[in-house]
C-alpha cells in the first residue's frame, strides 16, 4: 500500500529552514545528505510523526524562488495536528513563531493559524473528533 512519505517545502537556507523546524516547531532532523553542487536531501518532521516528512527543498530557479512562502498562493498549506493544543500553542509562542489570530474553539476542533520562516500559512489544529 502506498503512502505520502514527503512534502516537498521550498525553501531559501537550508540551514535557516532546519533551525526554524528544530528550534521553533519542535520537529526532529531526521536525515541532512549532501547531495553535492549544493543540494542537500534535507527532511524533518515532529517528533511523533507517522512517516510523512517535510522533505526541505533550496529553491533554484528563479520561479522556484518567487514561490518561496507562497506554495498555497496564501491559503492555508499544512496543518499540524497534535494531541495537546496549549502544551504546542505556548511552546511555539514562547519559541516565537508568528500566529496570525488568536486561537479559536470550531466545531472540529481548536485551531489557530501561524506562519513559517517564509510566510506559508499553516493551522495548529487539535480535533475534537479523534
Amino acid at each position: 500500500m502506498a503512502h505520502i512519505a514527503n512534502v516537498a517545502l521550498l525553501v531559501d537556507n537550508y540551514d535557516e529552514a532546519i533551525a526554524f523546524y528544530t528550534t521553533k516547531l519542535g520537529f526532529e532532523l531526521l536525515e541532512d545528505t549532501d547531495l553535492g553542487k549544493g543540494k542537500r536531501w534535507v527532511q524533518v518532521a515532529p517528533r511523533q510523526h507517522n512517516g510523512t516528512a517535510l522533505l526541505l527543498a533550496k529553491a533554484a530557479t528563479e520561479q522556484q524562488k518567487q514561490s518561496v512562502g507562497m506554495q498555497a498562493g496564501g491559503r492555508v498549506w499544512l496543518f499540524l495536528q497534535t494531541d495537546d493544543f496549549w502544551r504546542d500553542y505556548n511552546a511555539m509562542k514562547a519559541a516565537g513563531v508568528t500566529f496570525l489570530e488568536a486561537p479559536r474553539e470550531e466545531a472540529y476542533g481548536t485551531v489557530v493559524v501561524f506562519t513559517d520562516l517564509y510566510g506559508n500559512q499553516w493551522d495548529l489544529l487539535q480535533r475534537t473528533d479523534i
